[in-house]
């Protein structure tokens, strides 16, 4: 019975190479000269360090171009809050999410339950496993979810026959 995995994963060696793009960049640029910005990466926890809300969206601007140059999708960021650090400097978290949390795995299932195709989804942890009888009812399955989800960065892996 053929099938595959609707997954959410992002590549974190990219990740830390555009993170260093992004401070080189950040470096040379004249509009930075002086300032304290600078992006650090602690496994998929991105904090932005800047002098002001102006600088810290440019940095931002900076990290989704390097990011997307990578073939990272920039959906899967989530921004924080800003806060105030020593004097007039702010920060702000950024995390790069991976992986289906169970709402959205719950919402799949029920897209591809609607649909009335001859397939059924099942959550396996991170991930939702699709099956069905043919290998077109598959290929039809995961062109709907695509259509369906449009706000979150979905992969489909493992496509067995």
């Amino acid at each position: 019975m053929p099938s595959f995995d609707i997954v959410s994963e992002v590549d974190k060696q990219e990740v830390r190479n555009a993170v260093d793009q992004v401070n080189k960049e950040i470096s040379t640029r004249f509009d930075f000269k002086g300032s304290d910005a600078r992006v650090e990466q602690t496994d998929l926890q991105l904090t932005v360090f800047a002098d002001d809300d102006f600088k810290l969206e440019q940095i931002l601007d900076i990290l989704r171009t390097k990011l997307t140059k990578r073939t990272i999708d920039v959906r899967c960021l989530d921004k924080g809050q800003i806060e105030k650090i020593s004097g007039n400097k702010i920060k702000q978290l950024v995390t790069v999410k991976t992986g289906l949390d169970t709402e959205l795995a719950k919402k799949i299932v029920r897209i591809l339950k609607d649909s009335k195709l001859k397939a059924q989804a099942s959550i396996q942890g991170e991930t939702v496993r699709v099956t069905g009888a043919k290998k077109d009812v598959l290929q039809e399955a995961i062109q709907y979810v695509k259509k369906s989800v449009t706000d979150f960065p979905l992969q489909f892996q493992n496509f067995r026959d």
